[in-house]
């Protein structure tokens, strides 16, 4: 079975920073982009930042989160990482990995079209 298991949410304080990760199991996602989308309370999920199957194409990120949010991945241990630094308020939601043969328009609005998701870990930030 092909999961995608997050972790690294929790409550931090506005300024603050976390580190999530992603750990792909029941197969290699390698030859996958991944990135995060995050759904807030009342809210859609909404796209938040991806990293092709390489690392080597240019990364995207929502404005909202450019200049403090980085993805980044380690094929060789078949994890993927999102640092958030500077974290918000507003930050506060649901995160999802996810991962998807393509690199591409689906990563943006809600992913639809994507193919794997995992179950979600919370982020919470304190004003």
């Amino acid at each position: 079975q092909v999961r995608l298991v997050e972790s690294g949410g929790g409550l931090v304080q506005a300024g603050g920073s976390l580190r999530l990760s992603c750990a792909p199991s029941g197969r290699t996602f390698s030859n996958y982009a991944m990135g995060w989308f995050r759904q807030a309370p009342g809210k859609e999920r909404e796209f938040v930042a991806a990293i092709s199957w390489s690392g080597r194409s240019p990364p995207y990120y929502a404005d909202s989160v450019k200049g403090r949010f980085t993805i980044s991945r380690d094929n060789a241990k078949n994890t993927m990482s999102l640092q958030m630094n500077s974290l918000k308020p507003e930050d506060t939601a649901v995160y999802y990995c996810a991962a998807n043969p393509a690199y591409g328009s689906v990563w943006s609005g809600s992913g639809h079209g994507i193919r794997y998701w995992g179950q979600g870990t919370q982020v919470t930030v304190s004003s």
